[in-house]
Formats: structure tokens, sequence, C-alpha cells
């Protein structure tokens, strides 16, 4: 199979799945999404199954507990190389990611093999957030800019674009990262591949519904997690490619 999928996690996200998978639909007619669901105890994976069985361009993965966004993200790439998707993009289930900006990070890909949805760069937006959620993130950016010199202003931002084949070469068998500080490794690996890695404007919107699983905790594990990859050697060479991922359960 060719095209493109978007790997969607979720934990008890049952009051936003519905208007994202709608909108989402609308705007880009062609795509696949796959919902990979941490067994939420709010039904959003019932919810999921229930939608695809409508749909044929949703799919569901069903994984046993709460695992992670980076193991989550890790299965939905595995599903996604598995199934022969040519693009794979990520986007949160919370609202926070528009789905009428999803045609411009698509399109990026035309000269980029990674493209990253931008809050920071001229055009990009944030809206609902505080001054101090702000600042937190753009200096939480600034720190992963220094520490590992990259080129890029929003690393640590979850939604973005990849070409399968640039997946295939940054070791995904071999990243540790997970949560906030996943997105960073991510994007630290495609420049260490060689992959040409653009930014796009994006507006970023406060959650629709429900509760941020973002924490203090999460922050400062991120914090020192970036430290360690910096003092890392390179995780992958240029022209690396990696093993198979492991495929998931599916449902």
């Amino acid at each position: 199979m060719s095209g493109t999928i978007i790997c969607i996690p979720t934990f008890d996200e049952i009051d936003n799945l519905g208007p994202l998978v709608a909108g989402i639909r609308e705007a880009a007619p062609d795509v696949h999404l796959l919902v990979i669901d941490d067994a939420s105890p709010d039904g959003t994976g019932e919810l999921a199954d229930a939608i695809a069985a409508e749909d044929a361009h949703v799919h569901v993965l069903h994984r046993s507990g709460k695992q992670g966004l980076g193991r989550a993200y890790l299965a939905g790439f595995a599903y996604a190389l598995e199934h022969g998707y040519d693009v794979v993009v990520e986007m949160d289930a919370d609202g926070s990611h528009r789905a009428v900006d999803l045609p411009a990070l698509l399109d990026g890909l035309e000269d980029a093999d990674v493209v990253l949805g931008s809050r920071w760069i001229a055009g990009g937006r944030v809206s609902g957030w505080p001054l101090r959620r702000q600042l937190l993130s753009r200096a939480g950016n600034l720190y992963a800019r220094l520490l590992l010199m990259l080129p890029v202003r929003d690393a640590t931002g979850g939604f973005r674009a990849y070409r399968a084949a640039t997946l295939r070469q940054l070791g995904l068998d071999t990243v540790r990262s997970d949560g906030y500080c996943f997105q960073v490794e991510l994007v630290h690996r495609a420049i260490e591949s060689g992959a040409v890695v653009h930014e796009v404007p994006i507006t970023f919107l406060e959650r629709r519904a429900g509760t941020s699983k973002m924490s203090g905790r999460i922050v400062v594990e991120a914090l020192l997690r970036i430290a360690v990859l910096a003092l890392a050697g390179p995780a992958v060479r240029p022209g690396a490619v990696a093993g198979p991922l492991q495929p998931a359960e599916q449902r």
C-alpha cells in the first residue's frame, strides 16, 4: 500500500477523537488514520473501533496499557512501515493540532524528508496558552537546540511528517526516549542521518477537551535525557538502515 497514514496515540481522548477524525477526513480525504490506543478506561478504543467499522480509511491498534507516547509512536511507525505507506505523520489526539494545517505539512515533503509543524517560526502561533507555558516551550526548544546543535526552532512539537524511507534510516529499534524528549531525539536522529528537515508554520491550540498528560516530572526527565543525548556519540550514521520494527498488536 502507498500513500499517507497519520499516527494518533490516544489515552482517554473519547471527547476529542470524533471531531479530530472528522476534521482530518475533510481536510485530507485521501489519507489514512491509525489510532493507537493504550487501553483507555474511558472507551476511546471502542469508539475508534466503531469509527473504523464505518470508514475504511481509519485503522486501530490496541495496546495492553499505558506505555508512553514514544512507545505508541514506535508501534504506529511499525504498522505504517509494515503496510507500505510512503508518508507517516504524527498528530496529537487532543485537538491541539489543526487538521487544516495538514496540507501544508504534506506539501513540505516535496523538497524535504521530514517536515515539522512549527509554533516558533514566522507565521507560527500558539492560541490559548498562558505566557508561562509559552516561555517554558521556547526555553525547552532553546535548550535542545543549543545542546544538540539543532538547526530547527521547534524540535519538541508533535505535529510532523516523515518520508517512510527516512524513518527506516533512523535506527528506531534503538530509540529510548519517551514523551517530551521522543520528538527531540527523532529530529536529532534525522539530522544526523543526513535527512533534509524543514519547518512550516502552524497554529497550535489548547487541547479541545480533557486533561493534559504533561507534568513537571516529564519535563525534568526530558531535560536530563537531552543532556544524555548531547553527551552520547552519534545514534545513526548517514545512510544507515535499521532492522525492521516488530509489528504491534492489531485488532
